[in-house]
């Protein structure tokens, strides 16, 4: 089993990667660095990828970049390069209330472009209404079960957004297209639509930093969402595992 972990910047990397290391020292080693793997700058280069090994699993853990278009790009890099089993989107985000609290867990029974359509004089049409694709990926429903319930996590539909929800009106016009959304983040669904174009399943994993809503940097728990993506990836390990396991078998 080898799955690809894609997060967007260097702190979600390292906490799920902190999440995988199986008797993690005072001092954690460095991880290793894959060999197309190379620290990204802002004049372009490399993506910062490191490995995680575990008794029946490998973990390649790849920093690819804010946005669902950066996402998509790194994402379809990896999976040109290596073989992968599972793909998975990783990291912090926001979470509407109540049924997702800040320092809690959600995983997707769905993986939703939310913005991705037109504004039209009768609302917005997603692309899938407009005619020109799908706007939804779904991850294999008894992995992203298992996942939630190792995990503590709320299994519900996780929101893909370009700009980030920051006034109470925007939460509310989300919420009422997505009434069972537990979360919104900006990588999900191009980490999917690149999984989905090599065939391969995909997972996403968000711990909540913040409510959907007016923007307020200062109620923003980014440590301890940090913190609980650590958590979720050290139940998710084993589950992983069984999961790879039950599908070979298969």
């Amino acid at each position: 089993m080898r799955a690809l972990i894609v997060t967007a910047v260097a702190a979600e990397a390292d906490s799920v990667a902190a999440g995988l290391t199986p008797h993690p020292d005072p001092v954690t080693p460095e991880p290793r660095v894959l060999p197309w793997g190379s620290p990204r700058t802002k004049s372009g280069g490399g993506y910062r990828t490191s490995r995680r090994d575990l008794p029946g699993l490998a973990v390649d853990v790849l920093v690819g970049g804010v946005g669902p278009a950066a996402a998509a790009a790194a994402t379809a890099t990896a999976l040109a390069l290596a073989d992968y089993s599972l793909v998975v989107s990783a990291g912090i985000g926001g979470g509407f209330q109540p049924a997702a609290p800040v320092g809690s867990l959600v995983v997707a029974d769905a993986v939703v472009a939310a913005d991705l359509g037109a504004e039209t004089p009768d609302g917005f049409l997603d692309v899938q209404e407009l005619g020109f694709g799908h706007s939804v990926h779904l991850p294999p429903a008894e992995l992203a079960a298992r996942a939630a319930e190792a995990t503590g996590a709320l299994l519900a539909p996780v929101l893909t957004v370009s700009t980030v929800t920051g006034t109470a009106a925007g939460a509310a016009r989300l919420a009422a297209r997505h009434p069972l959304a537990g979360a919104e983040a900006m990588e999900g669904f191009g980490v999917a639509e690149a999984a989905a174009a090599h065939g391969l399943p995909v997972l996403e994993i968000r711990a909540v930093s913040n409510a959907v809503g007016p923007r307020d940097r200062d109620a923003w728990r980014i440590g301890e969402a940090l913190a609980s993506l650590t958590a979720g990836f050290r139940a998710l390990g084993p589950v992983l595992v069984h999961w790879g396991e039950h599908r070979h078998e298969s």
